[in-house]
């Protein structure tokens, strides 16, 4: 029913999109392209770093702003979600499929939360936010049983914040805004419009 990933296009090729800033401090790796636009304002490369290309208010940026949108309307639009009851997921293990916060806008993860892919390498996972995403310090979301961080995805209402040592995989599509603190590990991108 819900097999098909998000379709990210262009916005795939990216660790990280902004809309406004992307500010980094502190020995920060990117995956991949980083991109910003319309806004112009990226600092802190050095000494963060990225793999792949900086594309700051230019074609290709603007291009993945306008897939990220796309992708992001995607999410927002699958059917069928299962309601999530709780605020707080750590500690569940949840089964491929589309997650919804419901009449709770706001998400929490503290501890460890398993998506079990169950022996599916293709399995997908979509949780669709009305407002936030908030993960405590030292937080996980652990991948089992197949599962891909590229088939997990986080369409955020608003902004998305993760936690101190934090351990979180798949690709985040943030409305407003994405901030990874000290020493928090996203396998993934974070996209934000």
């Amino acid at each position: 029913l819900h097999a098909q990933p998000v379709p990210l296009l262009s916005a795939g090729s990216y660790g990280v999109l902004g809309g406004s800033t992307v500010t980094n401090t502190g020995p920060t790796t990117v995956i991949g392209d980083l991109g910003l636009s319309p806004g112009s304002a990226v600092t802190g490369f050095p000494p963060g770093s990225v793999t792949g290309t900086i594309h700051v208010t230019d074609g290709p940026a603007a291009q993945a702003q306008v897939d990220l949108t796309t992708a992001y309307g995607d999410a927002a639009g699958r059917t069928g979600a299962v309601t999530l009851t709780l605020g707080d997921i750590g500690g569940q293990t949840l089964t491929p499929g589309v997650y919804t916060t419901g009449s709770t806008p706001s998400l929490g993860i503290t501890g460890p939360l398993t998506l079990d892919g169950q022996g599916n390498a293709n399995a997908i996972f979509i949780f669709q936010i009305a407002s936030t995403l908030t993960t405590a310090s030292n937080s996980t979301v652990l991948l089992t049983n197949g599962a891909q961080a590229a088939n997990v995805f986080w369409q955020v209402g608003t902004s998305a914040t993760l936690g101190t040592g934090s351990i979180f995989n798949g690709t985040i599509l943030g409305q407003s805004s994405i901030t990874l603190t000290t020493g928090a590990i996203l396998n993934g991108r974070a996209l934000a419009r």
